[in-house]
């Protein structure tokens, strides 16, 4: 729990809830955009292989439950305040039985383990073949499906799992999941079937031709009542509110509104991207387990690798382009990790109460003047952070990381440039999507960064340097559950629309410019990681 405010909240509020890969958090927050409090619950990852990660809908909704009645009670809110919630959560697949209960995605049968976690690449034969069809509605997704997309994930629960396919009542997304759960309501968010279940918003239709032709055929020929008939733009209402049960769990009132939610990171878009008013300038950066790119555009964009164009999936009316990696945070812990000096560095973070990658932070702030010097300590060390494989530009799930120019060397100072050389590589594969997204028409001005892995300002700089682009942070503490919050608000009628709300509740906090004396240094760093990047691409066969 962390108390933002003691004092009780006057005036209207509005929560939001985040479900990520490891836990839920709530948060509630004034018509100013001010966090007052929030909560968090870890919630379970279950992995059976590498490539199977599973959750349970039971226990997340529990925890969403547990989060919303602490941040009231530490609020000092009480019911008749709360305007509007808004959910987001990650682009997982939950599979609900004809009893409206969980069912089994999982080879150990155990119902309650009924979502496949979008990290979960168990689909990635299934997205290969849907990929050959070369079908026009791909275009869409920046040319070939994902395994992390939903399309592919339910083929293989038919080829693999034919009674749970048969048996599902509905497939959801997460976030549709949630607000279904609050409202009875079936409604699916633009957000969620745009971007990754092939819905074509501009058009507003599924194409049954793509579904027939991928080994679908059913769900096309169900009118697609197992994935979404309704679908509405998020921030809108859902139903009639909070059911009186839901209300009853998270300590509500019945008929509080509930928006139609997104996936986290384009929340946490939402929260960040309009900050300076130029929405269309600014590509949201989430740095969190993974990272996640989104740009928005006037017009559609096609961009190669990089998913979209995808119509009103974050800003209503706005074309929205999205790239990332599948590991990014979670690429510098598993880095980290190889290193012999980790254990002990592991330990002194522990005494400092902090997380080796902070930690780690901390110390080379301590050794250098100014936080763009600190790229001099990568001491010729050369990394490729793709250990799942590269999502945008390439759209490559086979491929792999690649470590250059070790020596033998196992000293805390030595894990120091195993650190920072990791961070600019991550720097570099994110210029790689800018620059992709550039040659095809869609530029940007500056990086308006959030998450986790991306709050130290250390992290800050040497991403505008690795990408020679300014990069924002936002007065936000979590723009991820702002902009879950900002959905609320707005289906709960106290902001207008989701464009005004992302400006008003929004505010840069600091500007990090890259630095013009490393920036040839950093033209040379990225010459290497790409050079690296293309011997792996040719040796993994």
């Amino acid at each position: 729990m962390n108390n933002i405010q003691s004092r009780p909240v006057s005036g209207k509020v509005v929560i939001g809830v985040d479900v990520g890969t490891g836990s839920v958090r709530s948060g509630i927050f004034g018509m100013d955009g001010k966090m007052r409090a929030s909560a968090k619950r870890d919630i379970t990852l279950y992995r059976d292989n590498a490539h199977c990660v599973e959750q349970s809908s039971n226990e997340i909704w529990d925890a969403v439950c547990y989060c919303i009645k602490e941040v009231m009670s530490h609020s000092g809110c009480v019911p008749q305040q709360v305007a509007g919630i808004g959910f987001d959560a990650t682009c997982s697949l939950v599979v609900l039985g004809k009893d409206k209960k969980p069912i089994s995605v999982s080879q150990s049968k155990d119902p309650n383990r009924n979502i496949i976690v979008w990290m979960d690449h168990r689909a990635t034969e299934q997205a290969e073949r849907i990929n050959a069809l070369g079908h026009p509605v791909l275009n869409y997704v920046g040319g070939k499906i994902s395994p992390e997309m939903e399309t592919p994930k339910i083929l293989w629960l038919k080829e693999n799992f034919r009674e749970t396919f048969d048996n599902a009542w509905q497939f959801f997304d997460l976030a549709d999941f949630l607000t279904w759960k609050s409202t009875s309501s079936l409604s699916r968010s633009t957000c969620t079937v745009t971007c990754k279940w092939t819905y074509l918003a501009h058009e507003k239709r599924w194409d049954a031709d793509y579904f027939r032709q991928i080994g679908l055929s059913e769900l096309a020929d169900e009118n697609f009542s197992r994935i979404g008939q309704n679908i509405v733009e998020p921030g809108t209402p859902c139903g009639q509110g909070l059911t009186e049960d839901a209300a009853r769990q998270m300590g509500l009132l019945a008929g509080t509104p509930v928006a139609a939610g997104m996936i986290d990171a384009h929340a946490g878009g939402i929260g960040t991207v309009g900050v300076n008013g130029h929405a269309t300038r600014n590509m949201a950066y989430v740095f969190g387990t993974s990272s996640c790119t989104m740009t928005t555009t006037e017009q559609p964009v096609f961009i190669p690798g990089v998913w979209g164009p995808y119509f009103s999936a974050m800003v209503p009316g706005m074309w929205l382009s999205e790239g990332g990696q599948s590991a990014a945070g979670a690429a510098i812990d598993q880095l980290l990790s190889l290193h012999p000096a980790a254990i002990e560095a592991n330990e002194m973070a522990q005494e400092k109460n902090t997380s080796l990658p902070v930690f780690l932070a901390d110390r080379v702030m301590e050794k250098i003047a100014s936080p763009s010097q600190a790229m001099a300590l990568a001491q010729g060390i050369h990394i490729v952070p793709e250990f799942l494989g590269n999502r945008a530009p390439f759209a490559d799930p086979h491929s792999r990381a690649v470590i250059a120019g070790l020596g033998m060397e196992n000293s805390l100072n030595n894990l120091l440039s195993f650190y920072i050389a990791g961070i600019c590589s991550i720097g570099y594969g994110l210029r790689q999507i800018i620059e992709a997204q550039a040659k095809s028409g869609a530029m940007i001005d500056n990086i308006v960064i959030s998450g986790g892995a991306g709050q130290h300002p250390l992290v800050r700089q040497l991403i505008a340097d690795s990408c020679g682009v300014t990069v924002i942070a936002t007065q936000a503490s979590e723009p991820v559950l702002l902009g879950s919050a900002i959905l609320g608000a707005v289906a709960g009628g106290v902001s207008e629309s989701v464009g005004k709300a992302m400006a008003s509740f929004s505010s840069i906090d600091r500007t990090y410019e890259p630095s013009e004396a490393h920036r040839e240094h950093h033209n040379t760093r990225f010459t290497s990681f790409q050079c690296l990047q293309q011997c792996a691409r040719e040796l993994k066969g």
